[in-house]
């Protein structure tokens, strides 16, 4: 069965974000997954991202091509093996950019949908790609939204109703903001936190590069900081390594996304969430099972 990207967002963000919670709720460790595999190639590399559940086996096969955006293509390119867990017969293979830009919402609404308030969401969304509106779809597929606010550093390059980082537009939308959602290529803090509520919460999908961040090491100091898996966290997510350098938080202080989900660590009301997430294999195979099993009935 090859599933092409309509069909892999014919499941729908709500689904997706069921399909993360009950996987967590049901008893998987995200501390059991094993770690992505990078293998350098002449002209970019394969990241290979393999995973294991009870019901099933799967790997996302991931193409970094640097030179590509000059010849007019995309980056980044993915394709998802999906295996039968006993016989390891090729059960689907589904487009796996279109899984990406599916699964890493639906994990970060999973991971913050405890904290969201039931009225009407302000967001603030630092970015304009496929992740960044993804994500606002899918935090209005578990919440109404009274507004959202695209932020970018150049307003004139995407078609989106954006306004410019640091403009007064920007930090009035940052300051307003129940929910600010960071999906950018940026290596260093893309705002300045002191602009947030004391109850906002912040999701970071950006980096996966431990000397990368979108957050400001202060933001992480005064928040809850959620996380998929603490050992892949210290491994990869620079926003939160870079704070525990600079000393304002430690790997103590990471409270892993699995405990939330299930109610295991309750999150304070008074001080902001922040969702770090670098993304790890388990969630692709999870929102791929859901995706053949809705097309298979």
């Amino acid at each position: 069965m090859s599933l092409d990207a309509d069909a892999v967002a014919a499941l729908g963000p709500a689904a997706a974000v069921r399909a993360i919670a009950e996987a967590l709720r049901s008893g998987l460790d995200p501390a059991a997954d094993p770690p992505r595999v990078p293998v350098g190639l002449a002209h970019g590399q394969f990241l290979l991202m393999p995973s294991e559940v009870p019901a099933a086996a799967g790997v996302k096969v991931v193409t970094v091509a640097p030179d590509n955006p000059a010849r007019g293509l995309p980056r980044i390119q993915a394709v998802y093996l999906l295996f039968d867990a006993g016989t390891l017969a090729l059960r689907a293979v589904l487009d796996g950019t279109a899984l990406t830009t599916l699964r890493t919402p639906a994990v970060s609404v999973a991971a913050v949908l405890p904290r969201l308030p039931e009225r009407p969401l302000r967001l603030a969304v630092v970015g304009a790609g496929p992740q960044a509106t993804g994500h606002a779809t899918t935090l209005a597929a578990v919440r109404p939204v009274e507004s959202t606010t695209h932020l970018v550093r150049d307003p004139s390059r995407t078609p989106l109703d954006a306004v410019a980082l640091g403009s007064p537009q920007a930090e009035e939308a940052l300051r307003s903001a129940d929910v600010v959602v960071c999906a950018t290529s940026a290596r260093s803090p893309v705002f300045d936190s002191a602009l947030l509520r004391d109850d906002a919460v912040v999701v970071a999908v950006g980096s996966h590069a431990p000397d990368a961040r979108e957050l400001d090491a202060a933001l992480l100091g005064r928040a809850t900081v959620v996380v998929e898996d603490v050992a892949t966290t210290l491994r990869e997510a620079g926003d939160v390594v870079l704070a525990i350098a600079e000393g304002t938080l430690t790997p103590d202080d990471l409270v892993p996304v699995r405990d939330v989900v299930t109610g295991a660590v309750a999150v304070p009301a008074d001080r902001p969430l922040v969702f770090k997430s670098v993304g790890m294999s388990w969630q692709d195979l999870v929102v791929a099972t859901a995706v053949v099993d809705r097309t298979v009935g």
